[in-house]
C-alpha cells in the first residue's frame, strides 16, 4: 500500500507532459539529447478540501526518492522518462498488453537482481561457473515452450543429476582430505587415536571429576577447521565459558567430555562422521575434520538423585503411614 502511494504521490508533484515525451521521442529519432519541457497548469486551491488533498499529495512523497533509486533501481539521469510513464498510466490507463510488458520487466528483474546471483554463488561454492548469458537464454526458451535442446522435464532432471554428481565429487574429496589429515596428525607426538578414530593431545592434566553422559560440564572452547579456519570460540565473549552436557553435543565431544578430568585442557581433532557428517552447520562444510582446543572448567556433578532418592524414602513412610492409619481407626 505504501508503495502504491508512494509512486501516486510522485505523479501528483512532478512531471513532464505528454506532449513534451513525444519531443523527447523525435529527438532521439534525430540523434539529438532529449529534453524535458515541464509544462505546469497554475494549482487551484479553492477549498479546505482541495488545499487537504494538494498537501497530502505532496507528504506522501517522504522517502520517495529512496524507495525509487535503491528499491526499483531508477537511474535518476531517466527520472523524467520515470515520471512521464507514471503520467501516462495514470492519466490513460494501462492496457492488457502494457500489463504484460510489466509483469515481464518484474521477473526480468527477479532472474537479475535476486535469481542469477543467487546460483552463481551456489553453483560457485561447489566450482561451477554459470554463464549468464547462457542461463538467461534458456530461462527464456523456456519460457516460450522451446524444446530445441530441453524439455523442461529433461532441463530439471540433467540439472538435478549433474548437482549431485558435483555434490558426490566434492564429498569423496573432502572425506579423503579429512582422512589424510588425520593419518598423518596420528603419527605427531603426544596424539592419541580411540577405537572410533576420534584423536587428542594433552596439554594440561586435571585431576577433577570426570563428566558423565547428563551431568553439565562447564567449558572453553574454540573450534576451527584443518585449513586453520576459526569457526567458534567462547574465548571472544564474556564470560569465556558455557555448559554443555556430553549428550547434547556431537559423538566426538561427547566421548572427549566423558574421558576429561575437571581441570584439563586438550586438543581434540574430530573425524567429519563424528562431527557433523554430510550437514552444513553455520561456518562449517559439509564432510569438515574438525579441530577443537577444549577445556573443562568445571563438572557439575548431579546430586539430584541422592535428594530424590531421600525424598522419595519420606514420601513412601507418609504414604505407609496413611496406608497404615485407617487400619489403626479400625
Amino acid at each position: 500500500m505504501r508503495n502504491i502511494s508512494v509512486i501516486l504521490a510522485l505523479a501528483l508533484v512532478a512531471g513532464a507532459s505528454l506532449s513534451a515525451q513525444a519531443a523527447g521521442k523525435k529527438d532521439k529519432k534525430q540523434g539529438k539529447k532529449a529534453t524535458t519541457t515541464v509544462v505546469k497548469q497554475p494549482v487551484a486551491l479553492n477549498t479546505a478540501n482541495d488545499s487537504l488533498s494538494y498537501a497530502s499529495g505532496q507528504a506522501l512523497t517522504r522517502g520517495m526518492m529512496d524507495y525509487v533509486i535503491a528499491q526499483l533501481k531508477v537511474d535518476t539521469t531517466y527520472m523524467a522518462d520515470f515520471i512521464g510513464g507514471i503520467r501516462e498510466g495514470l492519466t490513460s490507463g494501462v492496457t492488457s498488453q502494457q500489463k504484460a510488458v510489466e509483469a515481464g520487466h518484474r521477473i526480468a528483474n527477479m532472474v537479475r537482481e535476486d535469481m542469477l546471483p543467487r546460483m552463481k554463488a551456489d553453483m560457485g561454492k561447489m566450482g561451477v561457473k554459470i554463464d549468464s548469458l547462457l542461463l538467461t537464454r534458456g530461462f527464456v526458451d523456456a519460457v516460450e515452450n522451446d524444446t530445441t535442446v530441453f524439455t523442461l522435464d529433461k532441463a530439471i532432471g540433467y540439472q538435478e543429476k549433474e548437482i549431485r554428481d558435483i555434490q558426490k565429487r566434492i564429498a569423496d574429496e573432502k572425506r579423503a582430505e579429512g582422512k589424510a589429515w588425520l593419518d598423518a596428525n596420528a603419527k605427531k607426538e603426544g596424539v592419541k587415536v580411540t577405537p572410533s578414530g576420534l584423536q587428542y593431545r594433552i596439554i594440561r592434566e586435571g585431576n577433577g571429576a570426570v563428566a558423565a553422559n547428563d551431568e553439565e560440564v562447564e567449558v572453553k572452547y574454540e573450534g576451527r577447521l584443518i585449513d586453520g579456519t576459526v569457526f567458534d570460540s567462547s574465548y571472544t565473549r564474556n564470560p569465556q565459558t558455557t555448559s554443555f552436557r556430553p549428550s547434547q553435543v556431537i559423538k566426538g565431544w561427547t566421548e572427549a567430555l566423558k574421558m576429561m578430568p575437571e581441570g584439563s585442557e586438550w586438543e581434540v581433532y574430530i573425524p567429519q562422521e563424528l562431527a557433523y557428517g554430510e550437514r552444513q552447520a553455520g561456518k562449517i562444510p559439509p564432510y569438515s575434520t574438525l579441530i577443537f582446543k577444549l577445556e573443562v572448567v568445571k563438572v557439575k556433578k548431579d546430586e539430584k538423585p541422592a535428594e530424590d532418592a531421600k525424598d522419595g524414602k519420606k514420601d513412601n513412610k507418609k504414604a505407609t503411614k496413611a496406608k497404615q492409619t485407617p487400619k489403626a481407626r479400625k
